[in-house]
């Protein structure tokens, strides 16, 4: 101001409109002692003070000083006023602080006095840190309601914000659709429609799809990957990604190594089952409870298996296939939680190792695998009702070591190699391709960026995740996301360490340690 060519520059005396005389005081002191004392009550009116005069030094701990001041009852304001004073990096704490806190915000008295636009901006984020989307609305209410006469008219608007389409039915019945608050709201009432429309339609779902159906980052669970193949003996970690953080963690360490086992999620606890411990193939099945971080032991499968795949029909885990250390298997066994039995069933029409398994539409599908004189193509599906398998299209591509995951009434194949790694001219794959089951045939869609077989493939949130896997030379970190409605891949947080082996998705996995 007073070294450029503006007026003031030639003045002798100046006004400075609204400004707190003992924060100009405070930084005159500044420009000639090098020294400021910094207040909680006085900071904000000295920072917007510094921010008039250009004061860089000054602002940058005054900035540095509200970070640290940072609450769940003040978060909401000082994010305001950063936004106000165009100070950028305090803007993006405080709002980082306020979303990572967002649970805690809404029960102070900063959130129920914020503006509809505020709220509007709060519930548009992606990253607000909450177990499900039941939670988004429940903070919407409580804000309505504190002046529901003055806030009605922002009803409609607002509920919009919440991803109606993600709350079950019930829930929509109970609390949105008979409360008074939308009752005469044609726009809300219009949200409610679409959002049981997407219940009651589901073969329609991809068609349905709007930024309401993709859910928020903290609600699509945590990713494990559980052991594997690593470049020594075997990994026996347990790491967890999170997709609000994009970054993985330490979370827990297996019992002791498999190699070339299945894992799966049933009633909130791991399961692994089978595999080699190096030389040895094992029937063994490990239970890890995600409440108490331990391990227990269940009865074993009727047979080894290693390379095998598993996968949860309705209740029961099914373990399909696999190797025994001796010869190929087309064996299938069932493990009942009730009776906590296992049980043959009919066996595949093939023998397949390295397969993958998934569950789609109530079926259980086999896809490719290898047997003793190939990697194959072939599909086969099983309906638990009749205890048959029936076979399916066969995909462009003999896939041994493939990965398979389920989006949106979908299979999808991965990778994989079409020779075993002891063939020299052994090829992996990069491709990937799509089974619709409605048309029984396959289709290409976009390629993973590099080739890899046994890659840990799982469903988080509204995309599938391709988990480390090998390429031939070294296990890989890395850690990519396919988005079936773009049809692109990205990559995410590569892993800890280079692995192949399983993965899978633990629901609200905070609220049960």
């Amino acid at each position: 101001m007073f070294t450029s060519s503006l007026r003031e520059a030639e003045q002798g005396e100046i006004e400075l409109m609204n400004v707190d005389g003992d924060a100009l005081w405070a930084l005159v002191l500044y420009c000639y002692t090098g020294c400021i004392e910094l207040q909680e009550d006085s900071v904000e009116t000295l920072l917007a003070t510094a921010c008039l005069l250009q004061l860089n030094p000054v602002i940058k701990a005054c900035c540095q000083f509200l970070v640290k001041q940072l609450h769940p009852s003040n978060c909401l304001g000082i994010r305001m006023f950063a936004d106000t004073q165009g100070c950028t990096e305090l803007f993006e704490h405080a709002h980082a602080y306020t979303t990572k806190h967002f649970m805690e915000v809404t029960r102070n008295q900063e959130f129920l006095l914020l503006s509809a636009n505020e709220v509007a901006k709060l519930l548009e984020s992606e990253d607000l840190n909450v177990p499900s989307e039941e939670t988004i609305f429940h903070a919407l209410m409580i804000w309505l309601e504190h002046d529901p006469e003055n806030r009605s008219k922002d009803a409609s608007k607002l509920l919009g914000l919440v991803k109606l389409p993600l709350l079950s039915p019930a829930f929509i019945a109970d609390n949105i659709e008979s409360n008074e608050m939308f009752k005469d709201q044609r726009m809300a009432q219009e949200l409610v429609m679409e959002a049981l429309k997407y219940h009651l339609l589901p073969e329609r779902r991809p068609l349905l799809q709007s930024g309401r159906t993709k859910p928020r980052k903290a609600t699509v669970g945590t990713l494990l990957a559980v052991g594997g193949m690593d470049a020594n003996k075997g990994a026996t970690s347990i790491d967890a990604f999170s997709l609000r953080d994009n970054a993985w963690t330490s979370f827990a360490a297996m019992s002791g190594r498999r190699l070339q086992f299945g894992a799966v999620v049933v009633d909130r606890k791991l399961i692994v089952a089978g595999g080699r411990d190096g030389l040895k193939t094992l029937n063994t099945v490990e239970c890890f409870d995600f409440s108490t971080f331990l391990w227990s032991t269940l009865p074993p499968m009727n047979v080894h298996r290693h390379g095998l795949g598993v996968a949860v029909l309705g209740g029961p885990l099914y373990a399909v296939g696999g190797h025994d250390g001796w010869s190929f298997l087309d064996t299938v066994e069932r493990w009942d939680p009730a009776t906590r039995q296992w049980s043959s069933i009919c066996p595949m029409s093939i023998q397949r190792s390295t397969v993958g398994v998934a569950v789609l539409n109530d079926k259980l599908y086999a896809v490719g695998g290898r047997d003793i004189s190939s990697c194959l193509n072939t599909v086969e599906c099983y309906d638990p009702h009749t205890n048959k398998w029936t076979p399916c299209a066969p995909m462009s591509k003999r896939r041994g070591g493939v990965g398979v995951g389920v989006v949106n009434g979908c299979l999808y194949a991965l990778g994989g190699h079409d020779a075993p790694a002891s063939n020299p001219n052994a090829s992996r794959f990069n491709c990937v391709e799509r089974y619709d089951p409605k048309t029984d045939t396959w289709t290409m869609v976009a390629p993973m960026s590099v080739p890899r077989d046994a890659v840990g493939v799982c469903v988080l949130g509204d995309r599938l995740m391709a988990v480390g896997g090998y390429n031939g030379q070294q296990y890989l970190m890395l850690v990519e996301a396919y988005d079936p409605h773009l049809n692109e891949w990205e990559p995410v947080a590569p892993l800890k360490a280079g692995r192949a082996g399983p993965c899978v998705v633990v629901k609200n996995l905070a609220n049960s340690t």
